[in-house]
């Protein structure tokens, strides 16, 4: 990519209104200090002392914080949290975000998603994330909620430059994403042809509309049959296929293999991962994927253009230890750039 090219895609970031649908949630950082390692005198357990908290937006806030990194204009959130202290945390962290706009649904009919990570933090080494604690809702979610998700996407409908959508849940229909909200995605689809509509699923895209797909190699398998160890050829063989059923562009992670994209008409592409710059942590790489697609796309880049700002971003993300990280245009710059 040159580099009057990619300064003219990403300066039409600051002018997108996108909507971001999907489970929000709280993450949450214990920073323990193995220092100050004590014993219970009345159970005889280990005690880890936390020395500092912080919360940030997880799941599709994780989405969120990387479109906001990326300097887009307006982002509207569609999604719900609970009344509960979780809740509150989730709520204030997201309106610290630039370019956020609405707040989600507050509601006592839904616990607020949370993730609670204890990381061990020693002076010179990298942290050590402990067993999480995880705070989820395990009941359908209330068909009043579903109606108020589906009315939230449609006033905003008109206006919009893309919508991002993302299933974090893990059973299904106890989320934001239920059959009814992914009815409204088809609807809005229908409507709009052109406006890119990214969605992701931890539990598979069968039965989604036929919107841009974004998914893992597993997922891919899953959906489509091919086998676990499928070569490149057989991989994009299968996305080709699935991108001229849909009538939309699909993107398959590799991990270490990369970005392979498909689109109807014929077009794929693939592009390396980067070279390995140091320790890893891979929380929140498919996500800074999942934005910058979204975002290239709406700002009119082509698919080979759209994976390279993808890969480059989750470059980036992947060498940010102890966090969900982020990456920005100058990030991507930098590492994209000649």
């Amino acid at each position: 990519m040159t580099p009057a090219r990619f300064t003219e895609i990403t300066s039409r970031y600051a002018s997108l209104r996108l909507a971001l649908v999907g489970d929000f949630c709280l993450d949450r950082y214990l920073e323990i200090d193995p220092a100050r390692a004590e014993t219970s005198i009345e159970t005889g357990l280990p005690v880890h002392n936390v020395v500092r908290v912080r919360s940030q937006p997880g799941g599709a806030g994780t989405i969120l914080n990387n479109l906001s990194a990326l300097g887009v204009g307006v982002i509207h959130p569609v999604g719900f949290c609970g009344e509960d202290g979780e809740g509150y945390e989730l709520q204030r962290a997201l309106a610290l975000v630039p370019g956020v706009q609405g707040n989600l649904l507050v509601t006592p009919l839904r616990r607020t998603f949370t993730y609670c990570k204890p990381l061990v933090v020693a002076p010179g080494r990298p942290p050590v994330e402990l067993n999480r604690l995880d705070n989820k809702n395990w009941t359908p979610t209330p068909a009043l909620i579903e109606g108020m998700m589906v009315s939230a996407l449609e006033v905003r409908a008109r206006e919009l430059e893309a919508v991002v959508v993302l299933d974090q849940v893990d059973v299904p229909e106890t989320g934001v994403v239920t059959q009814r909200v992914l009815s409204a995605l088809g609807e809005l689809r229908r409507q709009r042809p052109e406006l890119p509509i990214v969605g992701d699923s931890r539990c598979g895209l069968r039965g989604w509309p036929p919107i841009i797909f974004k998914m893992n190699a597993a997922e891919l398998s899953a959906l489509t049959g091919l086998p676990a160890d499928a070569g490149l050829r057989q991989i994009n063989e299968a996305a080709l296929a699935l991108a001229k059923q849909n009538g939309s562009e699909v993107f398959i992670t590799l991990s270490e293999r990369g970005i392979l994209g498909a689109a109807p008409n014929g077009e794929v592409e693939h592009v390396p991962c980067h070279p390995l710059r140091g320790p890893l942590d891979i929380v929140g790489a498919g996500d800074s994927v999942t934005a910058n697609l979204t975002v290239a796309l709406a700002a009119g880049a082509t698919l080979r253009e759209a994976i390279e700002l993808a890969n480059a971003a989750a470059s980036i993300v992947i060498h940010q230890l102890g966090t969900t990280g982020t990456a920005s245009v100058t990030q991507i710059r930098e590492l994209l750039v000649p």
